[in-house]
């Protein structure tokens, strides 16, 4: 099953051009989509984003000079008392940007910090870096380990922020890469309740919505031998039904149309499971021609086109 490997292979990995605030693994990218660029962190939180989508002239100037700034400046500048809202208004810049390590950089300058919003974006700027091809095995694990830390963190100063729920939820899959089998089944409950608490206070997040179908998906989809590890070791495994997944990536697709080209992607192959082939064929077709604006979109679009092509030469 390897539910971490399983469920996040369909996160994106940067952000998306669209009506959203990035999300990190949190969306798709694309027209309007949301992606773990775009997605469910602003999209949960309304200030984040108004701070993203109304980011003023004087606050993209004051981040021009803040580039100018060593390290050492930025220390300083802190302990002058730059207010949490313009780090943020820095951390979101430097986030669509795709700048993770300079994100990465400015943020753990404020890891002491009390304030949810900061400590969750300080974990997904984390998770992001351990995600980067230049990154070492070792280095991969210690920011894994590091991001869950800040997620908790943020979940334990605001229980009621859907994106600290989310990133939770994300992070504790990736450590379960770290813990071993039975850990990391015992942790798809905890994965669940966080994605349902997010979802219930960001109902219009459409990015954990996707997430949701993913846990579905994959408990759908694991093949009897895992199925029969899971029950020797609990008894009663996580378990989920292609008529769920589909439940929640088509609720994605209803909050934000066409946020991401892998909800299109899932919502063809989750029809392709259920035997209805014309709407299979109707959402494949879809994610084959989404623009592709990232790497992770032509992956998309050559899988969907795979697909086609197996539908064409069975006809």
């Amino acid at each position: 099953m390897v539910l971490a490997a399983r469920l996040w292979r369909f996160v994106p990995a940067r952000r998306a051009p669209g009506p959203w605030p990035s999300a990190g693994a949190a969306g798709g990218r694309g027209g309007r989509g949301p992606g773990p660029g775009r997605g469910p962190e602003v999209m949960g939180n309304p200030g984040a984003c108004q701070r993203s989508l109304m980011f003023s002239a004087l606050s993209y100037l004051g981040f021009e000079t803040y580039q100018l700034l060593s390290p050492a400046a930025v220390v300083h500048a802190a302990a002058k008392g730059f207010r949490v809202e313009e780090i943020l208004q820095q951390a979101d810049y430097l986030y669509e940007s795709g700048e993770t390590e300079k994100l990465y950089q400015l943020l753990t300058e404020y890891k002491e910090s009390e304030d949810a919003e900061l400590l969750w974006r300080l974990a997904r700027a984390s998770r992001d870096l351990a995600q980067l091809g230049g990154t070492s095995a070792e280095e991969k694990k210690a920011l894994v380990y590091e991001a869950l830390g800040y997620a908790q963190r943020a979940l334990d100063k605001d229980h009621a922020s859907s994106a600290a729920h989310k990133w939770c939820a994300i992070c504790i899959s990736d450590v379960g890469d770290y813990e071993g089998i039975k850990a990391k089944i015992a942790n798809a409950y905890v994965i669940k309740e966080h994605f349902e608490k997010a979802i219930e206070l960001n109902p219009k997040d459409a990015t954990s919505i996707h997430l949701m179908g993913i846990w579905c998906y994959t408990f759908a989809e694991m093949p009897w031998y895992q199925r029969r590890i899971a029950n020797m070791l609990f008894a009663a495994p996580p378990s989920s039904t292609y008529e769920e997944a589909l439940g929640y990536f088509q609720k994605a697709e209803q909050v934000d149309p066409n946020f991401y080209s892998k909800n299109l992607l899932l919502l063809g192959k989750t029809y392709l499971k259920l035997q209805n082939r014309k709407l299979a064929a109707f959402w494949l077709l879809k994610a084959k021609d989404y623009p592709a604006r990232t790497e992770e979109d032509k992956q998309t679009q050559r899988e969907a086109a795979q697909l086609l092509a197996g539908f064409n030469s069975r006809n």
